[in-house]
């Protein structure tokens, strides 16, 4: 028989440079600098060495390989074709510890009803990949006969060896066991099309799972993708380079035991049923494992805190670059670390969380829309400098350390917050958009906005602030639009650099407009509020020392609209609420008739309005 030339992309110039995982850990990774990751070598197929065909009495062209009834035992380094259907059989790698096997999957279709289709137990690396426009198929049985108290191989495919998996075909595979693709070193996936159905996880790695580029698409009951090492902190990390993923899974998404980094690719992820499953619900769990039905877990399988998060990290995430689509249960993105995101676009609906870290967050870049979220983005610390943010949320819309009123401890599924009085937001760039129907922007300690631009509605009910701060708000630059209830308004600090404007209003319908001009006539902002309002706080550095400005509701403006903000146009037909003078920090109006009773503002004065006059705030501070 003739030898083949089969040829497979080769990512030549792939390297990894990972620093130890702790919550500030730093990863340098660039899809131009990777040449190996953890010492394996990205290579193509070369020769085929030995031609195994499963059809009718399973022949051996070659050597390395032995055939003992339905089993086939590769026992040695070199590169294997195997093509033709085994059924109820095994494809098993048992080679020398510094030998690399190359298994060349060519139409071959494998099944065993009671244990691995492919079992790999020894070896340096094997690397798995699929012929050109070839389609495999690995499935296995639901129970496997195992010896007693032993509880591996638990996977369609199972290696304890490093495992690359590569090719221009498709790889079909049902773990309905347990796992789709288990490896108990590293798994790398180079390319190829990867199909998995699993009643447990769907790819799981135990030092490292690292997606360099292919078509892989997840249906599992428990976890999507996976790393488990806990021992050694350089390992049990995720790392994306690219390639089309998408999973539908019973609990997490992508869950990494350390690190979790994404650098490219477009990922969608459902988890646990999605969103409208939330886990804020009081019946939430029905995700769970006991509802799961059909999986064998493992020991080592059984997280002690299992969820339904759309991608988790115990130390850090990092997020450089790609599209996520995220539909969870649970929060849709979670660190017990650290979260850096830049230049991404991420739409996520969340049952809980949109993005959680129970350290430090920072957002730097790109296009963040969380339609649905009961929290919409929460830390301990958060710093947001550049991007576009869109926040729909049920309770805070930006939360630094819980919330004032421990909101998001008093509900199923909660994150373990503490309250930390050094809690700090801080926004120095950007565009941060929020719908909350609690506090808008709300911290335990202390917001610092320097620049960029906020926009906050809601909420609607006088129980919540569009703006909540324990210690202080100081505000030097950018631009500030926050409108909301007025029964617990609480401005900007007075020690604030840049001046601030805020006026609280009889009830107003959403949609309705806010114009606020200076006494030449020039516009200073127009707002149409999405949702009902009483109150309304303008910072920007164009409101100037001892000026004065009018208040406008109503009318219309012939402009273009960017979040409810208008810009060159003209605005006629409103009616003229006051007018204030700015002679500090912090400025305020109080329409004729509303009531300025139970407004928390201990760092500004209301002037309510009396004998039918129409009144001028004098901005002084208490």
């Amino acid at each position: 028989m003739n030898k083949k030339l089969i040829s497979f992309l080769s990512l030549c110039s792939l390297t990894v440079t990972l620093t130890a995982c702790s919550s500030n850990s730093s990863v340098n990774n660039t899809s131009e600098d990777l040449t190996s990751i953890n010492g394996i070598e990205l290579e193509t197929i070369g020769e085929i060495d030995t031609y195994i065909d499963l059809n009718d009495n399973i022949s051996v062209d070659g050597e390395g390989a032995s055939v003992d009834k339905n089993i086939i035992t590769i026992n040695s380094s070199g590169t294997y074709s195997i093509s033709g259907t085994l059924s109820d059989g095994q494809l098993i790698v048992d080679a020398g510890d510094k030998d690399d096997v190359y298994i060349v999957l060519d139409n071959a279709n494998i099944t065993c009803s009671d244990n691995s289709p492919i079992n790999i137990v020894n070896g340096d690396k094997v690397i798995l990949s699929t012929a050109k426009d070839s389609e495999n198929n690995i499935s296995d049985g639901e129970e496997y006969n195992l010896e007693e108290n032993i509880d591996e191989p638990n996977a369609a495919i199972f290696s304890k060896s490093d495992l690359v998996i590569m090719g221009e075909g498709s790889l079909n595979i049902k773990g309905n066991y347990n796992n789709g693709i288990t490896s108990k070193d590293d798994l790398i996936i180079q390319s190829g099309d990867i199909f998995v159905e699993a009643a447990n996880h769907g790819i799981k790695g135990k030092d490292c799972v690292v997606i360099l580029d292919g078509n892989i698409k997840v249906t599992s009951d428990g976890d999507g993708i996976k790393s488990t090492n806990t021992e050694d902190s350089d390992r049990g990390y995720v790392q994306i380079e690219g390639g089309s993923i998408d999973i539908t899974s019973g609990e997490d998404g992508i869950q990494a035991e350390t690190n979790l980094i994404i650098n490219e690719g477009d990922i969608k992820i459902s988890t646990g049923g999605g969103s409208e499953n939330a886990s804020t619900k009081e019946d939430w769990g029905n995700w769970g494992p006991a509802n799961r039905g059909g999986q064998n877990t493992t020991t080592s399988d059984i997280d002690e805190e299992e969820s339904a998060k759309g991608i988790k990290a115990s130390s850090s995430i990092e997020i450089n670059g790609g599209k996520l689509d995220i539909d969870s249960s649970d929060d849709s993105i979670h660190s017990n670390g650290a979260i850096k995101i830049k230049n991404t676009d991420i739409d996520i609906k969340s049952g809980d969380d949109g993005i959680h870290s129970d350290a430090t967050l920072e957002i730097s870049g790109g296009d963040i829309e969380i339609s649905k979220s009961y929290e919409g983005i929460e830390s301990q610390e958060i710093t947001l400098s550049g991007g576009n943010i869109n926040i729909t949320a049920s309770d805070d819309g930006v939360n630094v350390s819980g919330g004032n009123d421990n909101s998001s401890q008093n509900r199923p599924g909660a994150n373990p917050f503490e309250s930390d009085q050094d809690a700090k937001l801080t926004i120095s760039g950007g565009t941060i958009v929020v719908d909350a129907s609690g506090d808008g922007l709300d911290s335990n300690g202390t917001i610092e906005m320097t620049d960029g631009l906020v926009v906050v509605n809601g909420p609607t009910n006088s129980g919540n602030g569009s703006l909540d701060y324990g210690s202080s708000f100081n505000i030097s630059g950018g631009t500030l639009i926050a409108a909301g209830s007025s029964g617990m308004l609480q401005n900007p600090s007075d020690t604030s650099e840049q001046n601030v404007i805020s006026t609280v209003l009889t009830s107003q319908s959403k949609n309705t407009l806010v114009h606020i001009e200076d006494q030449d006539g020039n516009e200073l902002i127009t707002f149409s509020p999405s949702k009902e309002y009483s109150s309304i706080i303008v910072s920007s550095p164009n409101i100037k020392d001892n000026s004065t400005y009018k208040v406008y509701i109503g009318g219309k403006y012939n402009g273009e609209s960017e979040n409810g903000v208008y810009s060159e146009g003209t605005y006629s037909g409103g009616e003229e609420v006051g007018s204030v003078e700015i002679s500090s920090s912090i400025n305020q109006l109080v329409q004729e008739g509303a009531s300025s009773s139970g407004n928390m503002n201990p760092r500004g004065d209301m002037k309510p309005g009396s004998n039918g006059e129409k009144q001028r705030g004098m901005g002084k501070n208490f």
